[in-house]
């Protein structure tokens, strides 16, 4: 036998209590997770004399890490995910490898079309354009499960003779004919977004109106349209009607972000962001059973009044993947970060905002509003 195979006293103790749980782990397996930095080294002991060596023992962390290991790993999963998980477990993985599957997160986000080979802005942006426009693949507004729920809602108060949306709701739109943004125009929204740092309030209602597009009015749409007429002068607006706290493109503030913030805020923003993917998809199931038992409920409420508000966009996007990605839990995760530390610096910059707004029930996902902790005492008015 090749003793260069035999696996150390100490690795021999993490193959014994990992067949004890009932998984079978080899040290060539221990070798590779630790060269992946997803396992401790063991720790040194003291040498047994007379030439035989040194002692070494498991780290305690590493028991429950083994386990959780053989559970997650296996061929095509890769390092950095596995890491996410076990993370995302409360399990004890190694810092610098979880900081590490943050940042390889923020690292996989790029620009459709070629568009990073050193353009300025603007060049990035006539790159995705011409991507769009030459049949490359355009933003998914509505995915098809949430357009079947929405078609569903309208079509129950027709047959019901009960006009949807109430006729009454056209008295909070001041304007019911603005554009709607396009998938195409949603792509690019998202790119100027993305390498600007910022979001210019009346695109951000011609989003909203866009991913609605069974609604005739959108009173929420109308209210950020009409916010900057309704609050002159604020010191958190740029020029171009933008609540913009970063200057350039975000993926360098996202790198940072998971390689500072504390594991303590990492844990609860992957928390978080989990909760918001169970509410969605919860959300969703809740919703399409009413309407299948021809009985809309609080479930098909509360779906339609977040379809229209920003929770509209956090229940679109993850139902848009059918299986949970670490890679987009850890964006999500760092996103909600970003979201906690701008909120708290335009509060800092225009103390009184009208935070209870967005407590309503649909204006943010029930558990973004735990994260960011938003004051439950500020006034509303609308």
């Amino acid at each position: 036998m090749d003793s260069a195979k035999v696996p150390s006293r100490a690795d021999q103790q993490l193959i014994d209590h990992a067949r004890e749980h009932g998984f079978a782990v080899t040290g060539k397996q221990l070798s590779g997770w630790r060269r992946n930095g997803l396992l401790p080294a063991n720790a040194h002991g003291g040498g047994l004399g007379r030439g035989q060596g040194s002692t070494s023992q498991p780290v305690a962390a590493s028991f429950a890490l083994v386990l959780g290991l053989a559970r997650l790993s296996g061929r095509g999963k890769r390092p950095r995910d596995v890491a996410l998980f076990l993370f995302g477990e409360g399990l004890p993985v190694p810092e610098t490898t979880v900081r590490a599957a943050f940042q390889a997160a923020v690292d996989t986000v790029c620009l459709p079309g070629g568009a990073e080979s050193g353009q300025d802005v603007d060049g990035q942006l006539d790159a995705v354009d011409s991507f769009i426009s030459h049949g490359g693949q355009a933003a998914v507004l509505v995915p098809a499960r949430a357009r079947r729920v929405d078609e569903q809602i309208v079509a129950f108060f027709e047959s019901a003779g009960v006009p949807w949306p109430p006729t009454d709701l056209a008295q909070w739109d001041e304007n019911p004919a603005a554009e709607r943004m396009t998938p195409q125009g949603a792509a690019l929204f998202a790119a100027d977004a993305l390498l600007t740092g910022s979001a210019p309030l009346p695109l951000i209602a011609t989003l909203l109106r866009g991913m609605t597009p069974s609604l005739e009015v959108n009173p929420i749409a109308s209210l950020v349209e009409t916010t900057v007429r309704d609050v002159p002068d604020s010191p958190v607006l740029g020029p171009d009607d933008s609540m913009a706290m970063l200057t350039g493109d975000v993926r360098p503030t996202l790198h940072e972000l998971a390689g500072t913030a504390s594991l303590e805020d990492l844990d609860a923003a992957w928390r978080a962001a989990r909760d918001v993917r169970a509410w969605a998809l919860d959300l969703c199931a809740r919703a399409e059973g009413e309407l299948a038992a021809q009985a809309p409920g609080d479930a098909t409420t509360e779906w339609w009044i977040s379809r229209q508000m920003p929770a509209g966009l956090a229940l679109l996007d993850e139902l848009r993947t059918r299986e949970e990605r670490a890679t987009g839990t850890a964006l999500s995760a760092l996103g909600l970060l970003l979201q906690r530390e701008q909120l708290a610096e335009i509060d800092r910059m225009q103390p009184g905002c009208q935070w209870g707004l967005a407590l309503t029930q649909g204006f943010l996902p029930p558990p973004t509003c735990t994260f960011l902790a938003l004051p439950s005492t500020a006034s509303v008015s609308l």
